[in-house]
């Protein structure tokens, strides 16, 4: 196999193309993470989305998409939690992922040091979320293999720099550098490339897509919206995600409430308020994002809905970013 645009990445992972598809709740069905692998990228896979949602036991859903691709997968490890009960199932749920065969993992919020040390222990490798230089510095003095830079224009929690700024920051790091946020197309999948980035991870494009199983209100409302239709609420998670603004939302407001904030302010009580606010939140997206406009549509994009023009087939997409960037490598190379 020969990458279409080799990187350290591509070198690391044993993939054709450097492109993830970003791990989401509640979109990561196992058919879509799959179809990404077997397209040449890799499909990384959300536990709680592939059990609590999509109703996989969860070694038989690891083994579907063993079933659907033998190429590469990942896992998303949520480090950061309150609760020792999540974290013992999130570390029993990597040892049973190590156990069927997966040796790549992405870790977000909090220090992926156990994550590391238990993929490092079967030669498996961690890329960890960062937003900037001072989270990418604890997680590389854990040990991890290569840093996922999410900037302001992702899904979900964005980040406060651009692309070109965030790389230039993590760059010195030395280690490679995945750009997160922003990308939908082709044309921009090649710039980050050319930019230095190991790696694209892509969530919104890959909802728009037959695989994913969103539901079609979903799928329509980024094909629908443009960079203009995406805004920050607090009233999720506590912290900014970034949805698409619906008269739901706007009928709501997007800032959480004056005791809300508060709380969140506080040393001893923000890791608490995020976590109520978390738990509450799960449902809502999982309804709004799989059942539609009838119940309260929060539905999670980032700015690269401008770009996204059709759902099509999970290959197609990844077929067409491949071809783009061979010519892209042939013509600087």
């Amino acid at each position: 196999m020969t990458p279409a645009y080799p990187t350290a990445m591509t070198e690391q992972l044993g993939i054709e193309v450097p492109l993830l598809c970003g791990a989401m709740y509640p979109c990561s069905n196992p058919e879509l993470v799959a179809a990404v692998s077997e397209a040449g990228g890799i499909g990384i896979f959300q536990p709680i989305s592939l059990v609590s949602v999509h109703r996989h036991e969860y070694r038989e859903g690891l083994r579907l998409m063993r079933r659907l691709t033998s190429k590469p997968l990942g896992m998303n490890v949520i480090v950061e939690s309150s609760s020792q009960t999540y974290q013992e199932r999130m570390k029993r749920w990597m040892d049973l992922a190590i156990e069927e065969g997966v040796r790549f993992f992405v870790t977000s919020l909090g220090n992926p040091r156990w994550v590391v040390e238990k993929a490092h222990a079967v030669s498996g490798l961690v890329y960890h979320d960062v937003t900037e230089a001072r989270f990418a510095k604890k997680a590389v003095e854990v040990g991890v293999d290569g840093l996922i830079g999410v900037n302001r224009r992702a899904g979900g929690h964005a980040g406060p720099k651009g692309l070109e700024e965030l790389y230039t920051e993590l760059a010195p790091f030395g280690l490679p550098v995945v750009a997160a946020g922003g990308i939908g197309d082709e044309r921009e999948f090649v710039t980050a490339l050319e930019l230095g980035y190991a790696g694209v991870q892509m969530g919104t494009r890959f909802i728009a897509t037959e695989e994913c199983h969103a539901h079609p209100d979903y799928k329509q409302a980024i094909l629908d919206a443009g960079e203009e239709d995406i805004v920050l609420t607090e009233r999720l998670t506590g912290v900014p995600v970034a949805v698409i603004r619906t008269p739901y939302v706007e009928r709501l407001g997007t800032k959480a409430g004056p005791i809300a904030r508060w709380l969140l302010s506080g040393r001893r009580t923000k890791h608490w308020m995020r976590a109520f606010y978390t738990l509450r939140s799960l449902g809502t997206l999982r309804r709004s994002s799989l059942e539609g406009g009838a119940y309260r549509d929060y539905w999670q994009a980032g700015k690269s809905v401008a770009t996204i023009q059709a759902i099509e087939p999970v290959a197609t997409i990844v077929h067409r970013f491949a071809e783009a960037a061979r010519g892209a490598w042939r013509a600087g190379h």
